[in-house]
């Protein structure tokens, strides 16, 4: 859940408060990137919105740097942006020259204005009320027609909607789906499937996204391999230049 734990929007990377899953647990997250969205639906909605082919993207909260490949076969450029210094490393030694990877924080983005035509961020810093300074910055490096794409998890989705509001009661997602609203964007509903190879790996990854008895809560209640997931897909786009 770093949408919800982790506020990647301070340049120094002492201040930003730590995703504690792909943080502490890099090996684990890579398995658990592999498990998600094995029907490729989250991709398949954002071709749809937001296409990539021939444009300069950047991913803020890149993580080590999954997402990046994948952008990489069709846009101009692509650049990551990630506030821990162990996971830019194992994003550059993933992407090689086929990316640039960028150690700061979504609240402070190293690049010049109007220098991207999308700012793509998938369960990373923006998660509602609290994140308008990376919004403010995703829309200065914009170009006029640009887009910002925000994938985030839909907590309303059972079972790991439940899982989420039960670890963070606190956390209302129709509040945060009235933040984006008021901010401008548009919201499209996603439902995904997990699918993991082993027990191992499924029992692995709920326990670093939960609390040990929501994990054990979720282990107990998931009897086979797959899990439904859902996401929300928000997309702002930034207004051309009128003369």
């Amino acid at each position: 859940m770093r949408s919800l734990r982790r506020l990647a929007g301070v340049a120094p990377e002492d201040a930003a408060i730590p995703s504690p899953n792909i943080w502490n647990w890099p090996d684990v997250y890579e398995r658990e990137n592999r498990a998600q969205d094995v029907e490729g639906a989250i991709w398949a909605a954002l071709r749809e919105t937001v296409p990539w082919r021939g444009a300069d993207v950047l991913d803020v909260g890149c993580g080590d740097g999954f997402h990046l490949p994948v952008f990489a076969a069709e846009a101009a450029s692509v650049t990551g942006v990630e506030p821990h210094a162990g996971l830019v490393e194992r994003a550059r030694r993933r992407v090689g020259g086929r990316a640039t990877v960028l150690q700061a924080g979504a609240a402070a983005l190293p690049l010049p204005d109007a220098s991207v035509d999308l700012v793509h961020a998938r369960t990373a810093y923006f998660f509602g009320p609290g994140c308008e300074p990376g919004l403010a910055e995703a829309e200065r490096v914009l170009r006029p027609g640009g887009a910002i794409a925000i994938v985030d998890l839909d907590a309303t989705v059972p079972p790991y909607g439940d899982w989420m509001r039960a670890d963070l009661p606190r956390y209302r997602p129709d509040r945060v789906e009235q933040f984006f609203e008021r901010q401008g964007f548009s919201m499209r509903r996603i439902r995904t499937i997990w699918r993991f190879p082993d027990r191992d790996t499924l029992e692995a990854v709920l326990r670093i996204e939960f609390s040990r008895p929501v994990a054990e809560r979720a282990i107990a209640q998931t009897t086979g391999l797959t899990l439904a997931v859902g996401y929300r897909l928000h997309v702002r786009r930034k207004e051309t230049f009128r003369a």
